[in-house]
């Protein structure tokens, strides 16, 4: 009975499942990247990621056991020299499992697994895009310390104009002011005495 035996056998014995995720694992360390189907690489992710994490500490002791694991020296200097200084700021999480069309002969789902670090088209992406700084055409801060300059001017010019306006308006009523009512007044009465004198001397010839 396998009661409890909750983990993936692969449809393969303990030594060449052993041998399998191994191989897997130098690939990706030398590789970066590998494709390969859904089971195995989740698999080779609990397989790889506890031997980056004892990378992290560079003694004698870390690099005999995880060569006791690939069983590659390539590979146990890859990951000490190269890979544990690239996720040594990580704590966890090394790999990225993509997944990618099934295969042709017998549809099994198939996927990319990688290194999270060396994938740098993802790593640009993450990154906060930096603020842009808008420039005007005005010159800077020369525009602004002369734009309360140009906004006093132009008050000035707006209290003086109707100052200018009251005078034309002045003029044109001072012109206009000898045609008043009362002078008007004062012309017909002098026509209607004038006629009056017309008509006495008419009537004085007349007699």
């Amino acid at each position: 009975m396998r009661h409890g035996k909750k983990f993936n056998h692969l449809s393969r014995t303990a030594s060449h499942r052993k041998a399998m995720l191994s191989n897997m694992a130098s690939s990706l360390i030398q590789h970066k990247r590998i494709t390969t189907t859904v089971a195995k690489a989740k698999a080779l992710r609990k397989y790889v990621e506890p031997l980056i994490t004892k990378a992290k500490d560079d003694t004698t002791h870390s690099r005999r056991v995880v060569f006791s694991y690939l069983q590659d020296k390539e590979s146990v200097t890859t990951l000490f020299n190269e890979v544990a200084e690239k996720v040594a700021s990580r704590p966890g999480g090394y790999t990225r499992i993509i997944k990618t069309n099934n295969r042709l002969g017998d549809n099994a789902d198939m996927c990319i697994i990688e290194l999270v670090d060396y994938n740098e088209l993802l790593l640009e992406d993450a990154k906060p895009a930096a603020k842009k700084s808008r420039r005007s055409r005005r010159g800077g801060k020369k525009a602004t310390e002369a734009a309360p300059a140009a906004v006093e001017a132009t008050a000035e010019v707006v209290e003086e104009a109707p100052v200018v306006e009251d005078a034309v308006v002045e003029e044109e009523v001072t012109e206009e002011a000898p045609v008043s009512e009362a002078e008007a007044a004062t012309d017909e009465s002098s026509e209607e005495a004038s006629t009056e004198e017309e008509s006495s001397d008419e009537e004085e010839k007349a007699e």
